[in-house]
C-alpha cells in the first residue's frame, strides 16, 4: 500500500503535507507535488494537512482515479524531493474554493 496524490493537487501545489513526511517520499513540479511509492511508508501523517483532499489510499482509488497510481510511480522518482513547504501557486486558493474545500 501506498499514499497517492490524485488530480486535486494539480494547479494548487499546496505543500503542507511535505514537512511531516519522515521518509521525504514527495517530488514536485511546477505545477503539482507526487509520492514516491518506494518511499511512502503509509504513515498517513500528510492526509489531513492537504487542504484539497489530494491526497489518498491507493485503494480508495476507483476507477479512472486508478491512473493516480501509476502517474505517482512514473513521475515522483524523475522530479526533485520536496521537504520544506513551499508556497502555493497563483490561483490555488481560487482553484481549492471550486474543488469544494473553503
Amino acid at each position: 500500500m501506498t499514499h497517492v496524490v490524485t488530480e486535486n493537487c494539480a494547479g494548487c501545489r499546496f505543500t503542507d503535507c511535505v514537512e511531516v513526511c519522515p521518509v521525504s517520499c514527495f517530488h514536485g513540479d511546477e505545477n503539482r507535488i507526487f509520492i514516491d511509492p518506494e518511499a511512502c511508508i503509509d504513515c498517513g501523517a500528510c492526509l489531513p494537512l492537504c487542504p484539497v483532499n489530494a491526497i489518498c489510499e491507493d485503494f480508495d482509488l476507483e476507477g479512472d482515479r486508478s491512473i493516480w497510481l501509476h502517474e505517482n510511480a512514473e513521475k515522483a522518482p524523475l522530479l526533485p524531493v520536496i521537504k520544506k513547504k513551499l508556497p502555493p501557486l497563483e490561483g490555488a486558493g481560487e482553484r481549492r474554493i471550486a474543488l469544494g474545500h473553503a
